[in-house]
């Protein structure tokens, strides 16, 4: 029996280093001349994620209404100081200042998102099998790890934008209460906490995508990914 299954084992990850060796799992439409079909498969996995991601997170309450990617009160805004403490006292202002700070957060996922489908485009994997066998986010993962803080630096000034623009007067009033600090560092402070829920959302979507592969209608896809569940 042991033996048995551990054929069967093996037949599979041949099937699916077979499929990607030859390139039979390309992808209609992603595969170009001398470009490997594993690069085109994990392109096709991230794209689909990032897309519906931040399909999400740009409506109205994205940020708010997900399960993974509501924004907590950054670290900022728990500066002790006798001021804050008195304004941070009401549990209704803090939950003003977190659904604004959310709400801020989707104009930030507007400027991230070609960020990230432009680093998708451009990915270069050199071990599809590894990311397709590796977990329900390790695409995502991968791709974080490459883009760095890309995601923060583009979001800063849209954000410092926003919330300069918004005139706001529960933010306002958060950020005056804080010693030495001003809009920009709490731009900062919500750029750093948007890439987490962004990234958070991204890697939820693989998972899905992953658990219910039918989703996507791309046959390639659906094939390998079946194939990689079964290893």
């Amino acid at each position: 029996m042991n033996g048995g299954s551990g054929m069967e084992m093996t037949g599979r990850r041949a099937v699916l280093a077979g499929f990607l060796a030859t390139g039979a799992l390309a992808l209609p439409g992603c595969a170009t001349i001398g470009r490997p079909s594993q690069t085109d498969l994990i392109e096709s996995l991230l794209m689909l994620s990032s897309q519906r991601a931040f399909a999400r997170l740009t409506q109205p309450d994205g940020f708010w209404d997900s399960q993974v990617a509501r924004i907590n009160l950054p670290v900022l805004f728990g500066r002790p100081g006798s001021v804050a403490q008195k304004v941070f006292r009401s549990p209704l202002f803090k939950e003003k200042l977190q659904r604004e700070l959310n709400r801020v957060a989707e104009d930030g996922a507007r400027v991230a998102a070609p960020l990230v489908y432009d680093a998708v485009r451009s990915l270069t994997v050199t071990d599809a099998l590894a990311l397709l066998r590796g977990g329900d986010t390790a695409a995502t993962t991968f791709l974080r790890q490459s883009m760095g803080s890309g995601l923060v630096n583009v979001m800063i000034p849209e954000l410092d934008r926003v919330m300069r623009v918004a005139e706001d007067p529960i933010l306002n009033t958060a950020v005056s209460a804080l010693a030495g600090v001003n809009m920009a560092d709490a731009a900062h402070a919500l750029a750093l906490e948007a890439d987490n829920a962004i990234w958070y959302e991204i890697g939820a979507q693989e998972a899905d995508i992953r658990a219910h592969p039918e989703s996507t209608h791309d046959a390639g896809l659906i094939a390998a990914l079946k194939a990689a569940s079964a290893l």
